[in-house]
């Protein structure tokens, strides 16, 4: 994942940790990395040693990933720790940044997705997983078929990626697969990512999260913090740094409880409730904290790969093609603006104000259809 095995701080990590000074903000950063990297460099040889199903992906991935994931090769698969399978469809050309690519799973599938005229790079900071991920990729070009490499591997933390070699808005997404909950600063992670989209970009990630702030003992607990949930933001604290670092309008897609299986954990956790979460940020100067009613209709076309008959932006909005929805401004901005504006139409524009969006929560039809239970039919969020 993203930590190095460390039997005493290195000159990358004592950097860290002035920068981090730097930044006037006080933290135990040297035994994060420290309890994690010996976590996953020490006591994980694979998967099947976690002791919960934090870092497990529970919800099946779409069709396009199933397939490309087939040409993965197997070792690059068995050090994956990811909590989720953040990867949308229809990122075509897209140059795509993986936060703490660990092994390179989703890297490899990405550079599939987004074909030879894309380009997907991975930042870690643990050397051994940098190695793993890195020995495949000629070979794996030559799977797909392509004449140049579209895929590379850098080393660094993820809080800091200008010195990782990320230049400020050169990527049009940002992944990330249950790791940004074992920084120890997450909103600069989380500001650092603001600065590499460019405008219209995406950040499209899975983590961990909880329902209440943890105490400092489960917080520093090294098999708690190895398993993704000693690092968990409370969701309410997500959504504030968010907004903070100027993702204004933080949108769930996807929600899994985890399962704690460990009997002593279980007594550590208490009361305490974890979820994997997958969610979607989008950098536009025009977003609002509120949804704004501007009387803004959108249409989906149908022509996302394997979505002809339907999308899914978030929980509470699923399109069915050539249906109108009313949406907010916010909403309309995600679909028209961004990287999906080639499969959608949206009519109207913010010359007038209606006041805020009815953001009524969507009624589900009895039969328990899943477009009505998500607002497919309208409304916003």
């Amino acid at each position: 994942m993203l930590m190095r095995k460390l039997s005493r701080p290195s000159a990358l990590c004592r950097a860290f940790s002035t920068k981090m000074a730097d930044t006037g903000i006080e933290m135990k950063a040297d035994k994060v990395y420290e309890s994690v990297s010996n976590y996953y460099g020490k006591v994980l040889s694979s998967s099947k040693d976690l002791k919960t199903s934090a870092c497990t992906t529970s919800m099946r991935p779409s069709e396009e990933v199933i397939e490309a994931l087939t040409r993965v090769p197997s070792t690059i698969k068995d050090r994956f720790y990811g909590c989720g399978t953040p990867l949308p469809q229809g990122i075509t050309g897209l140059d795509l940044l993986d936060l703490g690519s660990g092994s390179g799973r989703d890297c490899y599938v990405a550079a599939a997705m987004v074909g030879p005229n894309g380009s997907v790079t991975g930042v870690d900071m643990t050397d051994e997983q940098l190695e793993v991920a890195s020995k495949f990729v000629p070979e794996y070009m030559d799977t797909l078929g392509y004449k140049t490499s579209n895929l590379k591997f850098k080393k660094g933390y993820i809080e800091f990626l200008k010195d990782a070699g990320v230049e400020p808005e050169s990527v049009d997404m940002v992944i990330s697969n249950c790791v940004i909950n074992l920084s120890p600063n997450k909103e600069l992670v989380m500001k650092g990512v603001y600065e590499a989209l460019r405008e219209g970009g995406e950040l499209y990630f899975s983590d961990v999260y909880c329902d209440r702030r943890l105490p400092e003992e489960v917080r520093n607990h090294d098999v708690m913090l190895g398993e993704c949930l000693g690092g968990a933001l409370y969701i309410e604290d997500f959504r504030r740094i968010c907004q903070r670092v100027g993702f204004l309008d933080p949108r769930q897609l996807s929600i899994e409880p985890i399962e704690v299986n460990d009997p002593e954990l279980k007594l550590l956790c208490g009361s305490a409730n974890f979820y994997s979460i997958t969610y979607r940020c989008f950098k536009l100067s025009n977003m609002e904290t509120l949804c704004e009613d501007y009387g803004q209709v959108a249409y989906y076309k149908g022509t996302l790969p394997n979505n002809p008959n339907s999308y899914m932006l978030d929980d509470h909005h699923v399109f069915e093609t050539g249906k109108p929805m009313l949406v907010c401004g916010n909403t309309a901005s995600m679909v028209s603006e961004t990287w999906m504006k080639e499969h959608f139409e949206v009519a109207g524009n913010r010359s007038v104000h209606f006041g805020l969006f009815d953001c009524a929560p969507p009624i589900a039809s009895s039969s328990g259809d899943e477009a009505a239970a998500s607002g497919g039919g309208g409304g916003c969020c």
